[in-house]
Order: C-alpha cells, then structure tokens, then sequence
C-alpha cells in the first residue's frame, strides 16, 4: 500500500508539471494578444497574474523535495523527479518573459516595423514548448531531439527579424529640425521590439532545456543538456 502511495505521488507531479505548463502558455498568449492590440488590461492581467505562477512553483518545488527526502527514490524514479524540477524552474522563467511583454505593452505607443511578425513568432515558440511538455508526458525521445533541432529555425528568425528592425531604423528618415522627442520615441520602440525577439527566443531556449531534461529522465542520456 505504501508503495501504491508512492507511485501516486509520482504520477501526481507529473500532472501537476503538465498543469503548469498549460497556465504558463495561457499567460504567454494572453502577453502576446496584449502586445499585438496594445490592451493594457491584458498586460495587467499576464502582470498580476505572475504571483500565482511563483505559489505554484513553489508547492510544486515542494512535491520535488518532498518525493526526494521522504522517499530516496532511485534510477529512473530519482531523474524524473529531478527532470521535473528543472522543468519547472524553466516553466517558472517562461512565465517571467510573459510578463515582460505585459510590461512591454504599457510602453508601447505604436508599431513601426510591420515586416517583423511577433506573433508567428510567438505561436512558433508556444508550439515548441508545448511539442516539449508533450514529450515529458509521453516519455517521446525522438520529439526531443526535434524540438532541439527545431530552435534553429527559432534563432535563424530572430536574426532575420533583428535585422528587419535596424534595417528600418538605419532608413527611417527624419528633417534636421526634427524634434529630439520624436527620436526617442523611435528609439523606446526600436529597444521594446528587439527586447520582445529576445524574450521569444528564450521561451524556446527553455522548451529545448525541457525536451533535454525529458531525455535525460527517459534515457539517462545528457546529450542534449547545455
């Protein structure tokens, strides 16, 4: 019985990881609707709405050390606990960067660069973390090493995407008697667009650190761990 209590507990952590997981993305969607339509009250939300990712953070943080100190599991159950710690702590740092777009929207005043899609951005990285949260639940090998192969194509378009915004930035063009105010409008923009390209690029960062932790749980195999 004891034992049947145990195994409970695991697969308790495990669902309560893949909760996690699904609020963290709700809020990066919500940052990134509040980004593309300039809704304060949407960034107020993805802002207010941090302190509950931390709380459950933490009583997840707790499960882990409690599942480690009471029951010193061992092989395959010590790395799945570990795994999902680490996984959490990555969940814990997407939620983060969904707060800074939150942050990013009250700043912004308008759109200048059309050409730079921060949305298919975005869906591009939620797909992936999704794609690596997918691969925990299922124990999937093959999808981790997909997902890593896939943020390539994450980082191959940010540098497009930074390229587009100093492309426009260096073409713009303003009269000699323009106002000093106008220039730094320009310039807050140009620094919260480029800050937004970095934040997604890191959500996909995080979901190859869940997909190499899911390989390591899986197989004992750090290979994709960096």
């Amino acid at each position: 019985m004891p034992r049947q209590s145990y195994q409970d507990q695991l697969g308790a952590l495990r669902d309560d990881v893949l909760y996690m997981s699904e609020v963290v993305l709700e809020r990066l969607r919500l940052g990134l609707d509040a980004l593309e339509q300039k809704d304060d009250d949407l960034a107020w939300e993805v802002i207010e709405g941090d302190d509950e990712i931390n709380e459950m953070y933490l009583g997840l943080e707790k499960q882990c050390i409690d599942l480690l100190a009471l029951q010193q599991p061992v092989a395959s159950d010590l790395r799945f606990i570990a795994a999902s710690f680490k996984i959490i702590t990555d969940l814990e740092r997407i939620a983060d960067l969904a707060t800074n777009l939150g942050d990013y929207t009250k700043d912004a005043e308008r759109d200048l660069f059309p050409d730079v899609d921060v949305q298919e951005l975005g869906d591009m990285v939620i797909e992936m973390v999704e794609d690596a949260m997918a691969a925990y639940e299922n124990e999937d090998v093959d999808a981790t090493f997909a997902i890593a192969e896939h943020d390539d194509e994450i980082d191959a378009f940010c540098d497009r995407a930074g390229q587009v915004v100093v492309r426009d930035l260096i073409e713009s063009q303003f009269d000699a008697e323009g106002e000093d105010d106008e220039v730094e409008r320009l310039m807050a923009d140009v620094s919260r667009l480029l800050l937004t390209i970095r934040d997604l690029e890191r959500v996909g960062d995080h979901a190859v650190n869940i997909a190499a932790r899911t390989l390591y749980m899986v197989e004992n195999n750090d290979e994709l761990i960096y």
